[in-house]
């Protein structure tokens, strides 16, 4: 799968980003050596596994899928029933707002998936020392994955220092607790040139993952989308999170094959039950 940047601009890209810190006197963080690494090497391998598979199943999906409830009118008994479904199916993660996360953690004590939570969320405009807060609580409350919201006018303004000094704040938090930080670009209100340049600053910050989309905004996850993110952070292998208006099984194998190795869904259930179609 091919994008609109050539590997001439996206390099051109790369050393606006890296010019734009020097210049502020910033030494980046690229990700080496990183606790999380390995697993997302781990994730890649499976992500290879199961698209080599002649008729990939249900289960095995489940472990890409954060099963996620972000809805303002989600009360208890939903995040109740969001767990118990994480649960049977096998998913990745739950991810539910801040307010969510003590019961979240309690309910999935001791079971496989995790515990994601937002920061940030849906705008992004937080101050970071906001971010950084809301990260450090969400965390003491149990969360052991971390998905925020880039400060996206920034970045439109192409203010490229207080974006990388916006995320580094969070990934800090994050580092110092060993729990993964995802960065949430919102890809449909940028154009392509942006996503790289966010894509590069999230690597050189030290985040673990790029990720496509609140589900707030105007537009969710592309396949386009999730190939140009892959061969941006693939160097410092980072992964992809593909996230919004991801309902159908066909849709979360294609965006797998696209290079997302997570997929945020509110669908997950809908789609590990529904009649498997063979992927493209």
């Amino acid at each position: 799968m091919t994008t609109a940047l050539s590997d001439t601009q996206i390099e051109k890209l790369r050393q606006t980003v890296w010019k734009a810190l020097k210049n502020a006197g910033i030494s980046p963080h690229p990700p080496e050596g990183k606790f999380w690494q390995p697993i997302i090497v781990q994730e890649k391998n499976r992500r290879q596994r199961f698209l080599s598979a002649s008729q990939p199943d249900a289960r095995t999906l489940a472990t890409f899928i954060d099963h996620t409830l972000l809805k303002p009118e989600a009360g208890k008994s939903r995040v109740e029933q969001l767990c118990q479904e994480a649960q049977k199916h096998g998913f990745a993660a739950v991810c539910v707002n801040p307010v969510y996360v003590p019961l979240a953690s309690r309910l999935l004590q001791d079971s496989p998936p995790k515990i994601c939570s937002v920061v940030g969320f849906p705008l992004g405009a937080n101050l970071s020392s906001i971010k950084a807060q809301e990260a450090r609580q969400a965390i003491s409350d149990g969360a052991t994955e971390i998905d925020m919201v880039l400060h996206v006018g920034a970045l439109k303004d192409r203010d490229l220092v207080a974006v990388y000094r916006d995320i580094r704040s969070v990934v800090e938090v994050c580092d110092e607790h060993e729990v993964l930080c995802k960065v949430i670009l919102e890809t449909a209100l940028l154009e392509d040139e942006e996503k790289v340049l966010a894509c590069e600053l999230s690597a050189l910050a030290g985040a673990a993952f790029v990720k496509t989309s609140t589900g707030f905004g105007p537009g969710g996850a592309t396949e386009q989308d999730v190939a140009l993110m892959e061969r941006v952070v693939a160097p410092y292998r980072m992964g992809v999170k593909a996230s919004g208006g991801i309902r159908s099984w066909q849709q979360a194998v294609n965006m797998i094959h696209a290079g997302a190795i997570r997929i945020g869904a509110s669908a997950s259930v809908n789609i590990v039950t529904e009649v498997q179609i063979k992927p493209k």
